[in-house]
Formats: C-alpha cells, structure tokens, sequence
C-alpha cells in the first residue's frame, strides 16, 4: 500500500522566521487522519531564516532525528552538547528523562530542515545527542542508513527505537532497493527531485506512506535526494 501525501496538502503555519509544514499532526495543525505512522510521529520540513531559530525548550521520551537539506543548524543543549550540522548531515537527540535545547540558524541563508520525530521503545532512560557527517557520494545510487536502533548498523547514529532513518541519492534513471517487510511501516520524502514506486509518482517533499510491501524499489524519474524512515 502506498498512500501519497501530496506538499501541498501538508498542514502547517509560517511564523515569519520559520515556514513550517507538518506531514503529521503537530502544534496548532491536527488531522486525525495523520497522527502517526507506525511509531513515527513527526516529520516537519522547516525552512528557518537566517540568524533565528528555536530558543532553549524542553523534550523528554522522544528520539528527534534532524537532516539538514540546505544551510546549517547550530545545537546546544543542558548537558553541554554544542555543535553545527551542515547540509546532508544528521544529528540525533535521545530526549529520554529530559533534555533543554535550543536550534539556531547562525548562517547568513535561509536553512531548511527534516525533523523527525520518533517513538522510543522503552521510556525513563538518560538523554543524549550526536551529529556526524554523511557525504552524499557515498550513498549514490543506494540507500545508506544514517540512524539506527539496530546495533548491527555500526556506522550509523544510534537511536533508541525500533527504526532506522536512510538516505540515497540517485541519478535520473537509476533503481534503489530496500528490504522493507511487509510488517513494517516505511515514510519516504523526496527533499530534492521525483521518484517513483510501485507506478506512483512522489515529487520534491511529498511524502509517501508505505505498508505491506516485502522490498521497497525506489526508481529516480529526475536526479533525486531521498530520505526514508523504516519504522515499527
């Protein structure tokens, strides 16, 4: 099954310093048709202008994955994490008893970001943050995993949950596969060109909702910058 959630049909709200659009149920936009899926939660696509951002807030049990599509987003946190994630990268933050954050755009460009929000499997544990780089080259032409609550995933961000969080870019043209299971949930979103799967088109930040299908065949109709969530 693969149900198209087309950008524009996304909610959300422009606050002047952000443009956000929520793929799911979030702050002020709630469809109960778009809560969740599977155990991901939260998929926002920000657009944050320059030298403004998010001031210290608190989270607890909840995995936050944040991929960066253009610009930089600075972190800082209570437990004395500091760092900048460039465009392409990840940073992963395990809210877990409870963490207070903040996320700035200190760039002189508008930067946009994926923020993923998603279910951990067991509650109460103590928070955490990470970032590392993940060149686009290496993940040409297949899916790279860039967070992961799978140990065997040793090169990936680790999260606390049942999930994994991959990348691929691919030329127009070329075929991407992964082995999804027909007992998962997978959320896929183009953040840059058009795709297909299973003869259904998802264009630059549509998302698509995917069940029930054992191999996921992604095929680039232009070139393309993919990110996919595989989730219980």
């Amino acid at each position: 099954m693969i149900e198209l959630r087309p950008f524009s049909s996304l909610g959300g709200a422009n606050h002047g310093w952000l443009n956000a659009k929520h793929h799911f149920s979030f702050a002020g936009y709630h469809d109960p048709y778009r809560t969740h899926w599977g155990s991901l939660r939260v998929w926002n696509d920000d657009t944050i202008a320059p030298h403004t951002g998010f001031p210290p807030h608190p989270h607890r049990d909840m995995e936050i994955i944040t991929y960066v599509r253009t610009g930089a987003i600075t972190h800082e946190d209570n437990l004395g994490n500091k760092g900048r994630t460039s465009a392409g990268d990840v940073q992963v933050m395990s809210a877990g008893t409870g963490i207070v954050h903040s996320e700035y755009n200190r760039e002189d460009e508008a930067t946009q970001i994926f923020q993923i929000w998603i279910e951990p499997a067991s509650r109460g544990e103590a928070p955490g943050w990470g970032a590392r780089p993940f060149p686009k080259g290496d993940r040409a032409g297949r899916f790279v995993t860039l967070a992961s609550g799978f140990g065997c995933d040793k090169e990936a961000l680790p999260i606390r949950t049942d999930a994994r969080v991959l990348g691929a870019t691919l030329k127009a043209g070329q075929t991407a596969e992964y082995p999804l299971g027909t007992e998962r949930h997978a959320y896929l979103v183009p953040a840059a060109g058009a795709v297909e799967i299973e003869g259904v088109r998802i264009g630059p930040r549509d998302g698509a909702a995917v069940s029930k299908l054992e191999t996921l065949r992604v095929t680039a109709l232009e070139d393309a910058e993919i990110l996919l969530v595989d989730a219980a």
